[in-house]
């Protein structure tokens, strides 16, 4: 009779572990099937609100290969019926668009060199440096960033107009060799380096300049890569200054070329966009390669320690 029992006592014991067993199973398929509800919720309204944020540049595309006929009529076109190039092609030929793209290539190249050198240099000045009035400079300079550029863009003209260099590269270039945010990036990455690590340099004999290249540029990759692409952006998509120190064709920029496309003929508005569309793209090129390094020195300096 005892081993009975214990036959009945052991199977209803492996009853319950298999049935315990199973409602695991059920249990982690329907979390599981939740989770992938979930994700594929959130997955397509994330789609839907980038959607919503690119309709501009979609749109801009479209027009850009669409016809004129077809632009100007009382239905609403969101694409085109018969996509061309024509329009790309007119607005290459119309105005000297390659050329205004490699103005600003080169200056926004040179703008770009040119902050990361003087920004960098000043940043060390204001991290490892120590001599009287730094904070104080340091708060003067920061405090350049509460200047709207329109407020001394004046002055700058008259200037630069009294030196004879209007109309030139030089022009273009040399009042944006250096930056606030520029130095205040490079000083906040600067920072979290120990003031032990340049005493160490110093006592084995390392100068200033070697320090700072041998030593802090292959530590601050991410904050020179963030640094580039905000840079770089901002030269591409000049406007006033531009507009205001140049005349000639052979100066001009994109963003002021690209005006020199619109008329009052009908067909300048895909002209403009296809011109607008050929001149996103070396920007969205380089804000798409440089994303990560630019979020990354972002946040680099944010954290200390």
């Amino acid at each position: 009779m005892s081993a009975f029992n214990n036959t009945i006592t052991m199977e209803q014991g492996a009853y319950n572990e298999a049935e315990i067993a199973r409602l695991h199973s059920l249990m982690n398929a329907r979390a599981l099937r939740k989770k992938r509800i979930r994700k594929t919720v959130l997955v397509a309204v994330n789609i839907i609100f980038a959607l919503f944020m690119l309709f501009p540049l979609l749109y801009s595309v479209s027009v850009a290969v669409m016809p004129g006929d077809e632009l100007f009529t009382m239905d609403m076109n969101l694409l085109p019926q018969n996509p061309t190039v024509d329009n790309f092609v007119r607005a290459f030929t119309q105005v000297p668009l390659i050329r205004f793209i490699l103005n600003s290539f080169l200056v926004a190249g040179c703008i770009t060199l040119g902050q990361i050198i003087t920004c960098s240099l000043a940043a060390f000045a204001f991290s490892f440096l120590d001599f009287k009035g730094k904070n104080l400079l340091f708060m003067l300079v920061m405090a350049t960033m509460m200047v709207p550029g329109e407020a001394v863009i004046i002055s700058n003209y008259l200037t630069v107009s009294s030196l004879g260099i209007l109309d030139t590269y030089i022009v273009l270039i040399l009042p944006s060799l250096t930056s606030a945010m520029g130095i205040f990036l490079f000083r906040q990455f600067y920072m979290t380096f120990p003031i032990s690590l340049y005493e160490s340099a110093k006592l084995d004999g390392c100068g200033n300049l070697r320090f700072i290249v041998k030593i802090l540029i292959p530590l601050t990759k991410s904050a020179i890569g963030a640094m580039a692409v905000y840079t770089f952006i901002n030269a591409w998509n000049m406007y006033m200054w531009p507009l205001l120190v140049t005349g000639s064709e052979e100066m001009r920029t994109v963003q002021i070329g690209i005006s020199m496309l619109n008329s009052v003929d009908a067909q300048s508005i895909t002209l403009m966009m296809a011109g607008v569309v050929a001149i996103i793209i070396p920007s969205m090129v380089i804000f798409i390669v440089g994303q990560k390094q630019l979020i990354s020195g972002m946040f680099s300096g944010a954290v200390k320690g």
